[in-house]
């Protein structure tokens, strides 16, 4: 009995067995691998798992039978540029919120919750609108980039606005954030509302796309916009580590231990208004994978940000890979959008987090 008291006592106070860290990669890239392998093979037209090595020219000299052909055509032109697009939007979105995390000091803070993709959604949703006016018309030629420098500074004047109201004095306080994130939210949704009052139907139709979430769009030029940013998250990510993780202590002993807080602020801020407007300008809002990943990941490797930011986004990519192949074959041949799914799991896991958190201090 002492034992097992003794346990849950170290358990209650961190000291938790922990898999190693280079272990603990190895099976999230697995588990990418497996998800991306899935996923290649199901949909509204399968492709059995014999046939895929062919489909991916992987035996050169497979005769080019009608099934080839059709398997080929699913495979480069639909199928593995939706699969790439939903790999990278999960793993900026959760890197984007465990970085969020970390700079506030607090499991809750989310992009999508606290307003900053809802920011980047009403950017996007009026680059929608404004496509067909004379300014649209002079910025055709950056047609593919114009969505994700509209999310990207939507999202970064929300993240700075946020930051302004919730910070006084050097310090930031958390209910404040989270408050003024849900006010934010609410300002842009009713802006995005406004635009759906003016929009065409055409135009209505890629709104309804960004409010409800979805990566039925997803193209090899989308993917040009995403992989530049995920490669310099990944870059910024493991030279932040070891800021945020002091962070943690508080400003002033992050600044006592030789961190430059405002730069890191700085930094922070931008990378994620950069990863969650870019995620946002190519599957809309998505809710809930910010804040599910990390916390799910805190509790099995820790909260080191050197090993906490890189498993966010492989299990980020798992997430969204599997949440984007149910999508599209839970109700085929139609398609449901991936942010009701998200939010299906993403809702009640956080509430469990609030009741989890309550218990804590109550205690």
């Amino acid at each position: 009995m002492t034992a097992v008291s003794d346990a849950g006592a170290k358990r209650r106070a961190g000291y938790v067995l922990r898999p190693p860290a280079f272990l603990t990669l190895i099976c999230l890239f697995a588990a990418l691998v497996g998800a991306c392998l899935v996923a290649l093979t199901v949909g509204a037209a399968g492709i059995p798992l014999g046939r895929l090595p062919a489909a991916l020219g992987l035996w050169a000299d497979s005769p080019a039978s009608p099934a080839l052909v059709r398997d080929k055509l699913v495979l480069w032109s639909i199928r593995i540029p939706r699969i790439g697009a939903a790999a990278m939007v999960g793993a900026l979105l959760a890197a984007s919120g465990a970085i969020m995390q970390g700079l506030f000091r607090n499991p809750l803070a989310d992009p999508a919750l606290v307003g900053v993709s809802s920011g980047g959604a009403l950017a996007a949703a009026a680059a929608i609108v404004i496509t067909d006016s004379q300014i649209g018309q002079s910025l055709q030629f950056m047609q593919h980039q114009l969505l994700p420098i509209a999310a990207f500074v939507g999202s970064l004047l929300t993240t700075i606005v946020l930051y302004s109201i919730a910070s006084r004095g050097g310090r930031t306080s958390i209910a404040i954030f989270l408050l003024a994130g849900i006010a934010i939210a609410a300002i842009a949704n009713a802006g995005i509302g406004l635009l759906v009052f003016i929009a065409d139907d055409r135009q209505l139709r890629d709104i309804t796309f960004w409010m409800l979430g979805s990566l039925s769009g997803a193209t090899w030029p989308k993917l040009g916009s995403l992989a530049p940013v995920l490669a310099c998250a990944a870059v910024a990510c493991i030279s932040i580590a070891r800021g945020l993780d002091v962070l943690v202590l508080g400003e002033a002993e992050a600044f006592h231990s030789g961190v430059d807080v405002e730069r890191l602020k700085r930094i922070s801020i931008v990378l994620v208004s950069a990863m969650t407007g870019v995620a946002v300008s190519v599957c809309g809002v998505v809710g809930f994978v910010g804040i599910v990943v990390p916390h799910l990941l805190r509790l099995v490797i820790g909260p080191a940000h050197r090993l906490l930011l890189p498993a966010s986004m492989l299990l980020g990519a798992v997430l969204m890979t599997g949440a984007d192949t149910l999508a599209r074959t839970i109700v085929a041949p139609a398609e449901m959008p991936i942010g009701v799914l998200t939010a299906a799991v993403g809702a009640p896991f956080f509430l469990f987090m609030l009741l989890r958190q309550r218990n804590l201090v109550s205690l």
